[in-house]
């Protein structure tokens, strides 16, 4: 299939592009990778009067640390952080997440801000946007710019808090010390489909003892799922395998996961235990 008609507009700078979006917000599309747009629009599902193609815009790519705070920019493609040199737990975890997305062409072309903005909760860098706290940074013509906790930006499947006169410009992340375990771990029925179920934490442990938590769950609800009762268990606490796999089932408990053709409620949970472990059990490597 072939989409519907549409314009091309090509801007050099970020208030050009913004530019273009506020003369029609409801009816224009920023374009990056368009891993997830275009196919949409060639079902027909999406049909934008114009489409804003920002790969020609400056400074809306690239990692950059600043102080406690590791600064991805929207445009930074999958394939970028899959091979990141970033040191660390996060850089672990952001490798990690990367060579679950897709297939290598959807990587090269696909983009971290375009998967976030895009908010399917069983996509990877939602999980993991909204498990470490994630702050979007958005800009637009009416409302200048903008900073949104990831608390506050997954709303619903397909709907975020960003405007239709705002382009996701950056997400910055918590830097994590070195005393983090981070890992992610998904079941999904063929390589390069989204997960069925994924889980993905973030675990902070001085002197043996649990000192800070983060637990994330996709696949289970219709936006990244926080854990708090895997994080209730988890905190202050000595850190043991017993205390992961109660922490599995406390995650397991908790969630509400849908039933569909690709398994119902009860299997998901089993999920849930199963990938939780796997998750936190992925000792942190040296950057490449």
């Amino acid at each position: 299939m072939k989409p519907a008609p549409f314009e091309y507009a090509r801007p050099r700078s970020l208030e050009e592009a913004l530019a273009v979006l506020a003369d029609d917000p409801d009816d224009t599309k920023v374009l990056a990778g368009g891993q997830s747009l275009v196919p949409m629009m060639n079902f027909r599902l999406a049909r934008p009067r114009r489409l804003v193609d920002i790969n020609l815009v400056p400074d809306l790519d690239g990692v950059e640390t600043a102080g406690d705070r590791v600064r991805i920019g929207a445009r930074t493609r999958h394939l970028a952080l899959q091979n990141t040199d970033l040191p660390g737990p996060l850089g672990h975890l952001l490798r990690r997440a990367a060579v679950h997305i897709g297939h290598l062409p959807i990587r090269t072309r696909g983009t971290f801000g375009g998967s976030i903005a895009h908010s399917d909760a069983a996509a990877e860098w939602c999980l993991v946007a909204a498990t470490l706290d994630a702050e979007m940074t958005v800009r637009g013509q009416a409302r200048g710019v903008r900073t949104i906790p990831a608390a506050d930006f997954f709303r619903a499947i397909f709907t975020t808090a960003l405007e239709p006169d705002e382009i996701l410009t950056s997400i910055s992340l918590p830097a994590l010390p070195g005393d983090y375990r981070t890992g992610i771990a998904e079941f999904a029925r063929r390589a390069g489909d989204f997960g069925i179920v994924t889980a993905t934490a973030a675990v902070r442990v001085s002197g043996g003892v649990v000192t800070d938590a983060r637990v994330g769950l996709g696949g289970v609800s219709d936006v990244p799922f926080r854990s708090r009762a895997a994080e209730t268990t988890l905190l202050g606490q000595r850190w043991s395998a017993e205390l992961v796999t109660a922490a599995a089932q406390a995650a397991a408990a908790e969630v509400d996961p849908p039933s569909d053709l690709h398994g119902d409620a009860a299997y998901r949970r089993d999920l849930v235990r199963a990938l939780l472990p796997r998750a936190l059990g992925q000792p942190v490597e040296a950057a490449p």
